[in-house]
Order: structure tokens, then sequence, then C-alpha cells
């Protein structure tokens, strides 16, 4: 059997891992506020949420899966090297995901895919495969892993302030309401919760999608840049399995370490958060679920009570956000140079 097609085989179904890995590690992400709040138990949450997990790549455009294809350059890299890149890349990514998620903190597993990736490219073939985007950006033009970055820094603080100002809102509306309304905020949460997870699906699967699109070019089985169905379909559900296996340790550090999360603070999160992370998917900008609904809880707290954020623990969510790049990135050279010594 042709080498290129054993390790194609390979590399998807190690794409297909990262994605359950993914889902796993963001399922607390999504579900926290609700499990905080009590508006629905557990076992409620992960199903309405894995619902609409899976309609979120389906139907959320392919946006994101082309920043994430594009950002790399492997078309002049021998097939067999090129997809031995993108495995290492996955592996370090991957390998990211579960250390923070045994440690309990809430990482991004999207920039944890582009320091795999970016890595694995630059130690390999060198620098110059890897579509920076400095050049693009002096004419206004925001692509590569300038975009990536972008997304990295904007995202946390539009999350915030977006909290902010909601909260401040929504306590302007209910000023006066009654203690009952709390039934009405957690019923709410049904809506908000699904719509959380669809942006996630929207945003997060198609990073997966654009991985496996890009092994597909690169093995030569297509022609063009182009998530089929089936690509869809596969992300979709990987990413659904593993919001239903749930990495529970984060449901903690999100829902009770940062502030103490009620009702309305539940519902604000989960509006803010979707709609930071829908607009994100439409731009194409892969963005983290975890830093946009930490950085709302903050935000929330910070415009009701700023003493009663737990501000240390933010502190350490934010320089794990700040070392997930360069830690994937080395995790995946480390597994590089092992291939090279193992199999040379």
């Amino acid at each position: 059997m042709d080498l290129v097609f054993i390790l194609a085989v390979a590399v998807v179904l190690v794409v297909l891992v990262f994605d359950y890995t993914n889902g796993f590690h963001d399922a607390a992400n999504i579900v926290a506020s609700v499990i905080a709040s009590r508006a629905m138990t557990p076992v409620q949450a992960i199903l309405v949420v894995a619902v609409f997990e899976f309609l979120g790549p389906l139907l959320g455009g392919t946006a994101v899966a082309n920043t994430i294809g594009k950002f790399i350059v492997l078309d002049d890299v021998p097939r067999v090297s090129a997809l031995t890149i993108i495995l290492c890349g996955l592996v370090g990514a991957i390998a990211w995901n579960l250390i923070t998620w045994w440690r309990g903190i809430p990482s991004s597993s999207s920039h944890a895919l582009v320091g795999g990736l970016a890595g694995a490219v630059v130690v390999s073939v060198g620098a110059d495969h890897v579509v920076w985007g400095f050049g693009e950006l002096a004419h206004g033009h925001v692509t590569g892993v300038m975009k990536v970055l972008a997304a990295l820094i904007l995202s946390p603080l539009i999350g915030f302030w977006a909290g902010y100002g909601v909260h401040r809102v929504m306590m302007f509306l209910l000023r006066g309401a009654r203690p009952i309304m709390n039934r009405n905020l957690r019923n709410a949460q049904f809506l908000t919760a699904a719509g959380l997870a669809f942006s996630h699906g929207a945003n997060d699967a198609q990073k997966s999608m654009g991985i496996l699109t890009l092994v597909l070019v690169l093995g030569g089985f297509t022609d063009k840049f182009e998530v089929p169905l089936w690509v869809m379909l596969a992300c979709a559900i990987a990413m659904t399995f593993g919001i239903l296996s749930g990495g529970w340790r984060i449901v903690r550090t999100l829902g009770f370490a940062i502030y103490k999360v009620r009702p309305l603070h539940a519902l604000d999160s989960q509006l803010t958060s979707a709609a930071v992370i829908f607009a994100a998917s439409a731009l194409g900008a892969p963005v983290s679920t975890t830093h946009v609904v930490a950085t709302s809880i903050m935000g929330i707290g910070a415009s009701e009570r700023p003493k009663a954020v737990r501000w240390i623990k933010a502190r350490e969510i934010a320089t794990t956000w700040v070392i997930t790049i360069p830690g994937a990135a080395t995790v995946s050279i480390a597994f590089y140079f092992l291939l090279r010594w193992v199999l040379p």
C-alpha cells in the first residue's frame, strides 16, 4: 500500500483525536456557568450542548477552516515529509491539551494547534513556510499568524468589556426584580447555552476541518482547498463525542474560581461569549472559547463587585494563555526530533 496513503490516514485519525480532545477540553467552557448557576444538571447541560455543538460545524461556514488551513505552506515539500510535519504539530497540540486539562487550567486548543504546527514547520523546513502576515499587515491586510495573534489579543479584551457592558445593561433592566426572576433566568439559559455551543462548534471544529482539508491537498487527494461534506461530518462527530466526555476538571475553575456565578451572571456570560465567538467565526478568526468565556466572567464580576473577582486565578489563566503557543510548539519540536532519531 502507498506510504502517502497510509500516512494520510494516520494524520486524519490524529486530527480527529485532536478534535475530540478539543471538545473534551472545551466542554467545561460551555457548561461551567450553566452548572454553577444551577440552570441545568450536568447531564442536561451536556446533552443540550452536544446537539448544538454538532450543528455548528455543519451550518457555520468554512471561513475559520480557510484561515487555519492556509497559514502554513507545504506545497513545495515532499508529500511524506509534509504529512509528517503536520502529524508532529498535531501531537504537540494534543499533548498540550491533555497537560492543561490534567492541571485543571483553561488553555486555548486553538492556539495550541497554531503553536504546534508552526513549531514543527519552522524546525523542519524553515520559517519561510509559515505565513506570518507581517508584510500583508503593512498594507492593511490581516492574514496568517498575525490574524491568529490579533484574535488572541482582541477576543479576551472584547469578551471582558462586552461582558461588563451587557451585565450593566441587564442589571439596569432588572432593577427591583423579585427573586422569582431567577427561575426565568435559569430557563433562558437553555437558549443561551445552545447559542454558545453552536458558536463554539462553528469556530473550533472548523480548525480541524481546515487541517483535514490541507492533508487532502498535500496528499494529492484533491486539487483545491475546499472542505468536503464528509470532513465536516467527521469533525462535527469527533467534537461532539469530546463534548459528551466532558473535561470536568476545568468546570471548577471557570464556574467557581473566578467569580461566584449566579443565574444572571451565567446568562450574561453565555450571551456575550456566543455573540463574540460567532462574530469571529464569520470573520474567519480562530478565537479561543476559553479566553472569551473566562474574560466575560471577569468583566461581569468587575462591573458588579471588582473586589470579589479572584484576580490571582485570572493571572494564572492569563499566564497559561501566554505560554500556550510556545509550549505546544516545544512539544511538537521535541516529537519531530524524536521521529528523526527513530526513523531517520
